[in-house]
């Protein structure tokens, strides 16, 4: 397949030939994709081009914004943290943040946080990009803030708030920036290609996202109309995906939507989760920490996504009547992805990792059709088409 390189099993062609297709009929520009077996890349591979004007190849070491696939490593931090115990995800978050507490925020739990249901999934006052991309002015505004609803009663998709959230809690914990944190206690240890933003000297390596065409910014809706909860996130700020191609974006730490990677990457860091702790001879976490992953926290409409959800704690869980039952159900499966189409599923009841990075966006929130394709076809390659 001369389109695409790297190594395939011979079992899983199906997959490259999947990738192949889409890069062939220009679905795909660019993009690479990997399947972890038990502990095994079977599939490691990419094609295309890492420009719009398709001069220069996807590499391997190519690497793109995965927008909130970066939630996913984030939250895995937290977790490294419980595992070392230095959080408790049954805790107080101001047990290790005080100024957290203010305005009815003293009993919100670490797991609140972590499954979306802590009541801040945006900002009352109105922000820019740029106060976004300000760890330190972020993190204050949501410090002194008042959830939106009683904290663990509903979900509502943190888009950009979880973050700061979580990055505040291992810098207390830790003394760490969340990006120092990532890069030295998790990148770092398994040799994976993963940073919040871009450093200068990896820049040159970065392929530009390709915003899907036709898609504005959202806008807060006139004065006097009804404002949905979903407004009220996502047009404040309004941002339009090319801004991930900016400097100021890229030069930040934004951890629920900077991260910079590529799928062989992705998936060797979550591989930690779909092998239940050990990576080659690590064990990076214990069988009980991913546990946590597992309980869940909230079922039904979520109030940002207005859709059926169920999150565990970090991660979403695909059930049966959810935007995600297209994946297995009914076993240990947990995932996320990116705005565009990238992501990360883990099955650990398969020690089976399948991740996909891309820099032609679609005009999704979660799960792409190219990218529910992989997928499909890294399942039939184990005997499991259909689910």
């Amino acid at each position: 397949m001369s389109t695409i390189k790297g190594h395939c099993d011979e079992g899983f062609r199906g997959v490259a030939a999947q990738l192949e297709e889409f890069i062939n009929s220009e679905e795909e520009l660019g993009a690479s994709v990997t399947v972890n077996l038990d502990g095994v890349d079977v599939v490691n591979i990419w094609g295309g081009y890492a420009d719009a004007g398709k001069s220069k190849p996807w590499e391997r070491d190519t690497i793109s914004c995965i927008f909130s696939t970066t939630k996913t490593v984030s939250a895995l931090a937290v977790l490294k943290l419980v595992d070392q115990g230095l959080i408790d995800v049954d805790e107080k978050v101001s047990k290790y943040w005080p100024e957290f507490a203010a305005n009815g925020k003293l009993d919100i739990r670490v797991r609140h946080v972590l499954s979306h249901t802590c009541g801040l999934p945006g900002f009352h006052k109105q922000v820019s990009l740029e106060d976004v991309c300000d760890v330190e002015k972020a993190t204050t505004l949501l410090a002194a803030d008042s959830p939106w609803w009683e904290p663990g009663t509903a979900s509502g998709y943190h888009s950009l708030t979880l973050g700061p959230l979580i990055g505040e809690l291992v810098r207390r914990v830790s003394g760490k920036s969340l990006t120092a944190f990532i890069a030295e206690d998790i990148a770092r240890p398994l040799e994976a290609d993963f940073q919040l933003g871009v450093l200068e000297k990896d820049l040159s390596r970065v392929s530009p996202v390709i915003p899907p065409p036709g898609v504005a910014p959202r806008v807060p809706p006139p004065p006097g109309e009804e404002v949905s909860m979903a407004d009220k996130v996502f047009a404040n700020p309004p941002m339009h995906a090319a801004f991930a191609n900016t400097e100021i974006f890229q030069k930040s730490e934004w951890g629920a939507g900077n991260g910079h990677s590529n799928a062989s990457a992705i998936a060797r860091i979550m591989s930690v989760i779909s092998l239940n702790g050990k990576v080659g001879k690590t064990q990076f976490l214990s069988s009980s920490t991913i546990d946590h992953i597992f309980r869940q926290q909230a079922f039904g409409t979520d109030l940002v996504l207005n859709a059926p959800i169920c999150w565990g704690i970090g991660y979403a869980l695909p059930m049966k009547d959810t935007i995600l039952e297209w994946l297995p159900v009914g076993r240990r499966v947990c995932t996320w992805g990116g705005y565009g189409g990238s992501f990360v599923v883990m099955d650990l009841d398969r020690r089976l990792t399948i991740a996909y990075v891309m820099n032609k966006m679609s005009a999704v929130g979660i799960g792409s059709g190219r990218g529910k394709a992989y997928i499909a076809a890294a399942y039939r390659a184990i005997g499991e088409a259909g689910f």
